[in-house]
């Protein structure tokens, strides 16, 4: 990534997360609700920054219940991630809460991302990003790549 490039994601990234910050003090959002939405816009600058090209954030279908946090490629690959995000680590890592219903339901949520795409024979990767906003110390991000499978 070009320094103007990095310049450029560095200013969008500041004035989404203010924008953010009006739009939680109008709508009065609960703390955890806020965190996660804090938490999933550093996950995608954090991802572009990592040359990821993201392509949806926050994808519902109609079919099934949740979404999918972010949905980018990498390279060749088709990556569904899904974002943790946590105030502290002394309690279990943000990933843990990755069980197996919340697997099956990101692996329904991909196939039905995958059925409205023209080509249906691409390589796809589960992953999860935590991410950390402990006090005092900036944006920590744990990347789990192939975090797990279609079984």
């Amino acid at each position: 990534m070009s320094p103007f490039e990095q310049l450029r994601l560095r200013w969008l990234e500041s004035f989404i997360e203010r924008l953010d910050r009006v739009a939680a003090q109008r709508n009065s959002e609960t703390a955890h609700l806020a965190t996660g939405r804090r938490g999933e816009r550093a996950a995608y600058f954090y991802l572009r920054r990592l040359g990821y090209v993201v392509t949806a954030r926050g994808w519902r279908s109609a079919r099934a219940r949740g979404d999918l946090d972010l949905v980018a490629w990498e390279s060749d690959v088709l990556c569904f991630i899904e974002v943790k995000t946590r105030t502290t680590r002394a309690v279990a890592p943000a990933e843990a809460a990755v069980d197996a219903e919340k697997r099956r339901m990101l692996r329904k949520m991909a196939h039905y991302y995958l059925r409205q795409l023209p080509k249906q024979d691409i390589p796809v990767r589960f992953d999860i990003l935590s991410v950390y906003f402990e006090a005092g110390k900036s944006a920590d991000f744990d990347l789990f790549r192939g975090a797990f499978g279609w079984e």
